[in-house]
């Protein structure tokens, strides 16, 4: 080769070295020598190969431009304008692709990788979250090591840990959709207070479309008062109820009296699921029930034998406890103001009030839910209905000292079917129109029931004064067994010590019985509908119960401005039912229609 030969050689080694120390340069500002550009180099095991094959390409392609260049005599200080247009060009290329690969491996989640190899190499090992999620217990200890070789499982992608957030407990990266209240501080142990916990978790969760909030099993969580609430939370939450959620019974933590426990508000497509619990631990509410409370006045339907009717039945026995608790009781757990709610496999039990409450919701499913307090604890409603339409309850088994369900004004297109009721006081409309209110209820379907050692079993239930209108009712297939008084309509209903006697009444058209079976023990059906506005459109079709004697005088049926039809025979007979329509049925006004 000629002087020339090398110069070009010597140029080309040059531009070499001057774009190693751009790339190196960019992709990390702390790389100055030769031997740091190499060191670096052999770390890049991504891209390497590909970086060599590109520079093996330019440096002969700058070579065979050069030689091309000298043959044909056009030359610039060695180097004509185009091939060194073209030399820069693929150059340029070079270092673009590789500050691109050098600035993704710079990246987060490069950053995240090494954090994670160096706190595995640190701890022995990485740990991931804790996930109890659909009724998982505490991850189990790996069993001992075989001799016998096993195949390798296929590595999964490696998650960094969590870092600590400000609010103590442990952040979640964007692309997480489930948050355990473990790692937001909750003990478990059933003593310490983990409301705050349950609150972090909740704002880590409600700010992510979808996403999980996992109360595990096997653990005991002390949750006081608490607002789950939107309106400005992501939608589709699920609420993962595996462990069991307990109420306080220090009477500080309840004030003057709250009206629910926990409460959902103003959210989108929020499911509570899990086989857990949620205990309202209420004895200590029922000891204290004030005089005031208001109780079942169907009870006065209902003479022991040897024994008269009594104006009201005593109240629960005051003792050392007495005074406790606040005049005012919660709810356990109540909905409001959202849309498609789901309430499936958990079990509440022991509320001091109504066990679940859904107040102006929309697209409300309750199904394979468990409810239970004893029959004697008062006001326990088991699910209450109010202001809100289309609703499925099903498949449930509701035991408590109150109506196992209570459908309040503003409802309509509900359908029950499958449920076990009792103890407790039976499935009710109302009770409707107290204080001289508006109420209207219509479409409304109970079907396919069982109840046991219920009160009541399927009724009606509206005071006087009110307006309104009940219409579109449905009972069919329901099965009484040791039932008081199965079938009931009631507008004179009166939960307090007095009520006066008035004129207005809600209306009651358009309700159907059939297929009512079994046996009652104090009266087969009591029908007390307003003088001024009778019941019309009543119709009884395949009704068949028979007394048992126990512990109660036994009536015959009992009918009051009731009229409808009896499309079959019925045991016993009904006969105080009046055919048809009434000749003076007065007929609403604009504020009583719906």
């Amino acid at each position: 080769m000629n002087e020339k030969d090398y110069q070009s050689i010597f140029f080309l080694k040059f531009l070499h070295y001057v774009l190693i120390v751009l790339i190196a340069s960019k992709s990390s500002p702390y790389i100055n020598t030769n031997h740091h550009i190499l060191f670096w180099l052999s770390k890049q095991k991504l891209h390497f190969s590909v970086f060599v094959s590109l520079y093996h390409s330019l440096f002969l392609s700058l070579f065979l431009t050069l030689r091309n260049s000298k043959k044909e005599g056009k030359k610039m200080g060695g180097v004509n304008f185009r091939s060194l247009t073209f030399m820069i060009l693929i150059a340029f290329f070079v270092w673009c692709s590789s500050i691109e690969i050098c600035i993704a491996r710079r990246g987060k989640h490069w950053r995240q990788s090494r954090y994670a190899a160096a706190l595995s190499k640190k701890k022995g090992g990485s740990h991931g979250h804790r996930n109890y999620h659909n009724g998982g217990s505490k991850p189990k200890p790996p069993p001992p090591h075989s001799h016998k070789a096993t195949p390798s499982p296929k590595p999964k992608e490696e998650v960094p840990p969590s870092t600590p957030s400000p609010h103590g407990g442990f952040g979640y990266d964007q692309q997480s959709t489930e948050f355990n209240v473990l790692d937001f501080g909750a003990k478990g142990d059933g003593k310490s207070d983990d409301t705050k916990a349950f609150q972090d978790t909740w704002a880590a969760a409600c700010k992510v479309e979808a996403s999980t909030v996992v109360v595990p099993a096997e653990f005991v969580f002390l949750v006081g008062p608490i607002s789950f609430s939107g309106p400005y939370c992501q939608a589709n939450i699920v609420f993962q109820l595996d462990g069991t959620i307990i109420a306080p019974t220090d009477a500080r933590r309840w004030g003057k009296g709250l009206l629910q426990w926990l409460e959902f508000t103003k959210l989108k497509g929020i499911a509570i699921q899990g086989k857990g619990i949620i205990d309202g631990r209420g004895s200590g509410w029922w000891q204290d029930a004030p005089y005031e409370d208001p109780y079942d006045d169907e009870r006065k339907l209902i003479i022991p034998l040897n024994s008269t009717v009594q104006e009201r039945p005593p109240m629960p026995v005051r003792n050392e406890l007495s005074g406790k608790m606040p005049s005012i009781k919660p709810t356990a757990l109540r909905f409001y103001g959202s849309f498609n709610v789901t309430v499936t496999g958990i079990t509440i039990q022991n509320s001091p009030q109504c066990h679940l409450k859904f107040d102006n919701c929309m697209g409300v499913v309750v199904h394979d839910i468990t409810v239970s307090s004893p029959g004697d604890s008062p006001n326990t409603d088991g699910i209450h209905l109010q202001n809100s339409n289309d609703v499925l309850i099903h498949s449930s088994d509701l035991a408590c000292g109150d109506d196992c369900v209570s459908i309040q004004t503003g409802c309509s297109n509900v359908y029950i079917h499958n449920v076990n009721c009792g103890p407790g006081h039976g499935i009710s409309i109302g009770s409707l129109g107290r204080d001289n209110t508006k109420a209207c209820v219509s479409n409304i379907t109970v079907r396919d029931i069982v109840m046991h050692n219920t009160m009541n079993g399927v009724r009606i239930k509206t005071w006087q004064g009110g307006s309104g209108s009940v219409q579109g009712v449905l009972f069919s297939n329901i099965q009484v067994s040791e039932v008081q008084l199965p079938i009931v309509i009631d507008q004179f209903y009166c939960d307090k010590r007095k009520c006066s006697n008035e004129t207005a009444a809600v209306a009651l058209s358009g309700i159907t019985y059939e297929k009512i079976r079994g046996t009652y023990t104090v009266k087969p059906v009591h029908f007390a509908c307003s003088d001024s506005l009778p019941c019309i459109g009543v119709t009884l079709s395949a009704i068949e119960l028979k007394p048992v004697q126990e512990r109660y005088h036994l009536y015959d049926p009992f009918c009051w401005q009731t009229f409808g039809e009896l499309t079959t025979p019925t045991v016993p007979p009904i006969s105080c039912l009046q055919i048809g329509k009434p000749t003076n049925n007065r007929v609403q006004s604009d504020h009583d229609v719906c």
